[in-house]
């Protein structure tokens, strides 16, 4: 066993990989050196440090050793990759109960953001400076905003041209940024940021997860939700955060694709007998997900898939889109190189999934889709798997009591334990919960 610090189970190590998908090797070694036969790996989502990870895998992972059956000898792997957590993103078993119920810290950056923001984009000092310095600012000027928006799309690694010339690059950077931020604002009012914040109260503009992405039109130049434009720097921090998701989600394929996947097939390779089960949340999801892209054909070592607030398509695993029936899922099909399930834990109650992450996926030139909901750009953590015939959906109390299918998608509703966050992701991060950790165990055939 490696470094487990902090970590309650064992054996544990983990598996580190830089925003290439290079692994660090001495991390892929210990993983090798684990002697079990079943082995957990899970991917974190949007935590900004190790240490946060590791609190993560923690408290999940605590509930297996009496979960599992004594055939089964486990060993546990925390994967590390470069992501980001803003500060004012709450997780409930991790902040206060203050910090849930009065979540935010207004417009301006805190420390512990612009750090992470400096080592999420390494190199930017001089572009961060300058967007922290108006985010505090908050200048009541059209100029500031398009010279924000410019910063943004920068630091994102997006092109500036017009959406008819870059169709490729999403709609959020590519749309009138005053438009932009507006949608923004009024969503966030929509989760529960009271409208309009003038005075820099700091009440609540977050990561993005209300549920009103319906506020567009033709007077949305210049006004706020609560009027003017000072209040609109509200939807400006967002456009900030959804940059950063925008490259976590570049990442977290790479990842997954490039990194994790083959040194799962090579682990596997010297390992013949042991069982890989993937978890992955919020990006992690994504991460676990694209490294079934790389599994030899025919291999059978990942033993079951699960999803825990997904942040991709709830079409990836679809052979045919419903509004492009040429076209598959960025995965269609791979669910069949698990010797298993794989189970999309989904909540009603995950506001991040339900607006902002559509928003941040939605394509340049479909403004009309930027401004109002469009299922095309739905989350898999927010409604399950989506136009894949015969995939049954599942409520918790369903999948627990009368087990999972035995291979292919299934969608379990974990609203009922999934629940709990304030604005502005809502239960995004309200992952730590037995009754999941059961779901794991049963996806694998893991029980007693």
């Amino acid at each position: 066993m490696s470094d487990g610090t902090g970590i309650g189970v064992g054996p544990y190590t983990e598996l580190t990989f830089d925003a290439e998908g290079d692994v660090d090797r001495a991390t892929q070694e210990a993983v090798g050196r684990i002697e079990a036969t079943d082995l957990l790996v899970f991917a974190h989502g949007w935590n900004s440090d190790r240490s946060t990870a590791t609190r993560l895998y923690d408290r999940f992972f605590a509930p297996f050793p009496g979960l599992v059956g004594p055939q089964i000898r486990l060993g546990y792997v925390g994967v590390v990759w470069p992501s980001i957590r803003f500060s004012d993103e709450p997780i409930p078993d991790f902040d206060t109960p203050g910090a849930l119920a009065e979540p935010g810290f207004g417009t301006a950056l805190d420390r512990g953001t612009r750090q992470a923001l400096g080592e999420f984009w390494p190199g930017r000092e001089a572009e961060l400076d300058r967007v922290a310095e108006l985010l505090e600012e908050r200048p009541e000027s059209a100029a500031a905003f398009v010279e924000f928006g410019a910063l943004v799309r920068e630091l994102a690694g997006v092109d500036a041209a017009p959406a008819a010339v870059a169709p490729a690059v999403p709609a959020l950077f590519s749309e009138d940024v005053l438009d932009v931020c507006r949608t923004l604002t009024l969503a966030l009012a929509e989760a529960g940021a009271p409208p309009g914040d003038s005075d820099g109260d700091g009440d609540g503009d977050g990561d993005g997860d209300g549920d009103g992405g319906g506020g567009g039109g033709d007077n949305a130049r210049g006004l706020s939700a609560g009027g003017g434009l000072r209040g609109l720097w509200k939807g400006a921090k967002e456009l900030l955060r959804q940059a950063a998701y925008y490259e976590m989600k570049k990442r977290a394929g790479v990842v997954g694709e490039r990194g994790l996947g083959p040194v799962l097939a090579e682990l596997a390779r010297r390992r013949p007998g042991v069982r890989i089960h993937l978890i992955g949340h919020s990006f992690g999801a994504r991460v676990v997900s694209f490294s079934l892209r790389a599994v030899p054909d025919g291999a059978r070592h990942v033993t079951s898939l699960t999803l825990l607030q997904g942040a991709f398509s709830h079409y990836a695993f679809c052979d045919r889109l419903p509004h492009d029936r040429g076209r598959g899922g960025a995965l269609a099909g791979l669910q069949r190189r698990v010797d298993g399930p794989v189970v999309a834990c989904h909540s009603p109650h995950d506001t991040s999934l339900k607006v902002f992450y559509p928003l941040a996926s939605r394509m340049a030139g479909d403004s009309a889709g930027l401004l109002g909901f469009d299922e095309r750009w739905g989350a898999i953590g927010h409604d399950g798997v989506q136009a894949l015939p015969g995939a049954p959906r599942l409520t918790l109390d369903a999948a627990l009591r009368e087990g999972l299918p035995a291979s292919g998608c299934v969608s379990v509703d974990a609203g009922s334990v999934v629940r709990r966050g304030g604005v502005p992701s809502g239960a995004h991060s309200d992952i730590c919960h037995e009754e999941l950790a059961r779901v794991v165990v049963a996806a694998g055939r893991m029980g007693r």
